[in-house]
This record gives structure tokens, C-alpha cells and sequence, in this order.
């Protein structure tokens, strides 16, 4: 145990008073992250507006510059993963188990209350799709990028160790190796671990959801309770066998079974409408995306009220999800160029999801205007069997996802356990299995205690309030970034020519 760090006992304490406070008074913990969360979207909804807009500036800025030759890691790296295994774990650990959830449920819930236009009209379906691709596109993944990008540079190319604290070695200097490199690092592991607990617990949920809505089984804590212990009997084998092939062959088969899904909806559904829909809502967003980025309502507190709901929440989201995320994607692109990097993290998974709400989103408000059932008033986790079953191979298609939503669970609890068995000693590339298993029980024990509790909520409230001081740092990340790149690029002799587009080793 001597390579525990003091930030494991830190977070510990931490994460075990936020458990203590939510089991003992859910009510008045719920109230109290509920009115924070409500206040930092309130008065730093503009924040996070242009903050957002700047790392997808940033990120674009680095395709285009010579610094994108620049390779992360040593001459003569490779690759460690193949290109779809690579793009499988990125996406599985980064959105997973959202986009079966979310696939249907948040185009039809825009479609009944849409941002601008008139609920259930035309206008409100392509409104309802147009938000669903900025929510989940580019902005989303752009957040992951830079954090991961600078985890990969530094930890690959300037042999620092895979902390969050050592990006900031540049700006900060020998102060992230004190007090306030370790609180920087309690913080990413705080995120991590409140953030997996609550998608265990909501994970639990909805796969109660998906089996009572097929089979009848009852939907209570007893159910949840067996659930979340296979699953952590599932993820914790996995753990142990390693990132080679655990994780790696969990994310191979979340894309199988997804492409399977997907496929399946696609021949079943709407088929022409989904590609109508998609080609309409692709130009929309290209066309509108500077608008939407920042757009804050400020004459109008309906609107507003839709955008601190939806747009700032996601913001937030992902900011509080970026360290969990970031770790994960630095550690399987090693020998990648800053460039492939980018546009690999960047555009190929916000095309997936545009094509997922596309297919699934387009399905949902067909059957829902089709008014043969009303899937309002289905709760979120049962929204997407609702639709399946006004579908042929319905039963099919509801085993699929069920199926697709275990392995992207089992997936995301592996890597985060991966994540932070980095995290609490000192940024090993491979933390001993005893660690990574204290973890894993670790945040299992969390969500079982909330979901008996009810304490759920109040927690995901926590982990949006904690997104707050986290942006300063992917703040100084960005800035720290640049100024290495620029040092380096002076160093190689970058220009903006094309003999310069070579590869940098």
C-alpha cells in the first residue's frame, strides 16, 4: 500500500461525509446542492456559455496549427490500440450508457416543450433535434478533449505523471507539488467518484426500469440491489484483467451490440423520415451552432428557465465528467499526433450521436405523433421500450438494449475504477489491482447507500456544483497547454508550410 497517496485518504473523507450528510438528512442535503446548483446556473450561465465556446475554439485552433504534427510521446511510439478499439473505449467511456437512455427521451422531451417554438408542431420536432445534436455534439466532446489532450502531452511527451495537477506544472510551477496539487487532484477524484456512483445508481435504475416493463419484474431497492452487485462482480473481473483486455473487450462489444441496435432501429423505424431528419438537422445545427452556443435569454425567464434546465446543466455536466473521462481517453492515445487526436475525439463520436438521435429521437416523436400511445407519461427509463414495442421485433430490440446498457455500465465502472486507481498513486499507468478493487467497491457501496437512501439526486447536484471550480482548471490547463506547444513549436521549427505537415516523433 505504500503507493497510496495521501489524495485517496483526502477523497475518502470526503466523499464519505457527502454519503454521511446525504443518508442522514436526503431531504435537507437534496435542498441544500439543489439551491447551489440553481445559483451557479443562474448567475454563471454566461460563464459557461463562453467558456465552452472557447475550449471548442481552442480545440479547432489546434487541427488547423503546425503544433498538430506534434506526436504524443516519444520518437517512435505507436499506437498501443487499434483504431476502432481506441474509438470504442473513447466513446464508450464518454458517453456510453447516456445515449440509450437519452436517445429518445430528450428529442421527445424537447418535442413537447421545446426551447423557442410551439410544443408538438414542426417546428418544435426540428427544434427538439437541432438541441439534442448541440447538447450532445461537438461542445460536449471538445470538453473531454482538451483535458485529455493535455494529460496526454504531459504525462507521454513530458514524462509527468497522468495527474490532472501535473498539466499545471507551467503556469503554476512547484506549487502543484504541494497542497495545492493535491487539492486540485482530491477535486478530479471527488468528480470521478460521485459521478460513477450516481450513473451505477441511475444505471441501476433503468435497467429495473427496461426488465420491469418487459418481463414484469417488480421495480424496487431489492431488484437494484442484486443488479448493482453483478455488476460490480462483472466490472471488478474485468478490472483485474487489465486495460488489454477487460476494458478493451467490453468497448469492442458496447459497439457491436450498439451498431446492432442501431441497425435494427433503423430498417424497423422510419427509415426515410430518419434520414430526412438527420440531413434537415445537420444543416440547422451547422447553421444555428454560434447562436445556440450563445444563446442565455436574458428578456425572458421562460426561455432562460429552458436553458439553465438543459443547455448550462450539460455544460456542467461534462465539465464535472472531464476528469473521469480525460484520464481515460490520455491513457489509450499514446503515440497519436495532436491532430489525429483531436479529430478522432472531436468529430467521429459527435457524428455517432448524431446519427443515434437521429434514428432513435426521430422514432420516439413518429410514435409519439402517430398517437396510437403517449410515451409522456413514461418515466425516462422506460420511454425507449415504449417505443419498442409499437415496432416489429420488439422483443428483440428490447433485449438488444438491455444488453447494451450492461456493458456500457460494466464499461464505464471498469474505467473509472482504472481512473482512479491513477489517480491515488501518483499517476501510475498501472495501479495494483487492490487498489482499483477498493475503488470499485467503493463506489458500488456509495449507490447502493444513496439508492436506499434516496440520496441519489442530491448527489448528481453535488457533482454539478463541483464542475464550478473545476472549469478554472481546465482554464489554466488551456493556457499551460499553449505555452508548452508554443515553446515547442519554436524548439521544432513548426511554420505554416506544408513541408512543415509532417508528423513530429
Amino acid at each position: 500500500m505504500k503507493k497510496i497517496s495521501s489524495v485517496f485518504w483526502i477523497s475518502i473523507a470526503i466523499v464519505l461525509a457527502a454519503v454521511i450528510f446525504g443518508v442522514s438528512a436526503p431531504k435537507s442535503f437534496e435542498e441544500a446542492t439543489g439551491n447551489l446548483q440553481a445559483f451557479l446556473t443562474s448567475a454563471f450561465g454566461w460563464y459557461y456559455l463562453i467558456l465552452v465556446s472557447i475550449i471548442v475554439i481552442f480545440c479547432i485552433f489546434l487541427i488547423f496549427s503546425p503544433v498538430g504534427a506534434i506526436r504524443l510521446g516519444k520518437p517512435g511510439d505507436k499506437p498501443e490500440f487499434s483504431n476502432v478499439s481506441w474509438f470504442a473505449m473513447l466513446f464508450s467511456a464518454g458517453m456510453g450508457i447516456g445515449l440509450v437512455f437519452w436517445g429518445a427521451a430528450e428529442p421527445l422531451s424537447h418535442f413537447i416543450n421545446p426551447p423557442l417554438a410551439e410544443g408538438g408542431t414542426a417546428a418544435a420536432q426540428k427544434e427538439a433535434m437541432r438541441y439534442t445534436f448541440f447538447h450532445w455534439g461537438i461542445h460536449a466532446w471538445a470538453i473531454y478533449a482538451i483535458v485529455a489532450l493535455a494529460l496526454a502531452y504531459y504525462q507521454f511527451r513530458k514524462d509527468e505523471p497522468g495527474l490532472i495537477s501535473a498539466t499545471l506544472k507551467p503556469v503554476l510551477g512547484k506549487r502543484m507539488e504541494g497542497p495545492l496539487g493535491i487539492a486540485v487532484d482530491v477535486l478530479a477524484v471527488f468528480a470521478t467518484v460521485i459521478g460513477v456512483a450516481t450513473t451505477l445508481g441511475f444505471g441501476a435504475a433503468q435497467i429495473n426500469g427496461g426488465l420491469s416493463f418487459l418481463f414484469g419484474i417488480p421495480n424496487n431497492f431489492t431488484i437494484q440491489f442484486i443488479i448493482v452487485v453483478v455488476v460490480t462482480i462483472l466490472f471488478m473481473m474485468s478490472a483485474w484483467s487489465g486495460l488489454g483486455k477487460g476494458i478493451k473487450y467490453l468497448s469492442n462489444t458496447n459497439m457491436v451490440l450498439a451498431i446492432a441496435l442501431f441497425a435494427l432501429m433503423f430498417i424497423t423505424g422510419p427509415t426515410i423520415l430518419i434520414l430526412n431528419m438527420f440531413t434537415d438537422t445537420i444543416g440547422g445545427y451547422i447553421q444555428n451552432i454560434v447562436h445556440m452556443s450563445f444563446r442565455i435569454a436574458p428578456l425572458n425567464e421562460e426561455h432562460r428557465s429552458w436553458i439553465n434546465g438543459w443547455t448550462i446543466f450539460y455544460w456542467a455536466w461534462w465539465i464535472s465528467w472531464s476528469p473521469f473521462v480525460g484520464i481515460f481517453i490520455a491513457r489509450v492515445s499514446k503515440g497519436r499526433t495532436i491532430r489525429e487526436f483531436i479529430v478522432g475525439v472531436l468529430l467521429l463520436p459527435s457524428l455517432v450521436s448524431f446519427l443515434w438521435f437521429a434514428v432513435f429521437g426521430t422514432s420516439g416523436i413518429d410514435v409519439q405523433n402517430a398517437g396510437n400511445v403517449d410515451l409522456t407519461k413514461f418515466a425516462n427509463e422506460e420511454v425507449l421500450f415504449a417505443i419498442f414495442h409499437e415496432f416489429p421485433w420488439s422483443t428483440l430490440l428490447s433485449t438488444v438494449a438491455v444488453a447494451l446498457v450492461c456493458t456500457f455500465f460494466i464499461t464505464s465502472a471498469d474505467s473509472a475504477t482504472f481512473v482512479l486507481g491513477m489517480q491515488t498513486t501518483y499517476g501510475s499507468l498501472t495501479p495494483p489491482n487492490s487498489v482499483k478493487l477498493t475503488w470499485g467497491i467503493a463506489q458500488s457501496t456509495v449507490a447502493l447507500i444513496l439508492l436506499y437512501s434516496g440520496g441519489l439526486q442530491a448527489l448528481q447536484n453535488a457533482l454539478i456544483a463541483a464542475a464550478f471550480p473545476f472549469s478554472f482548471i481546465i482554464l489554466l490547463m488551456m493556457l499551460s497547454l499553449y505555452r508548452s506547444l508554443t515553446k515547442e513549436k519554436k524548439e521544432l521549427g513548426l511554420y505554416f508550410k506544408p513541408k512543415s505537415h509532417k508528423k513530429v516523433s
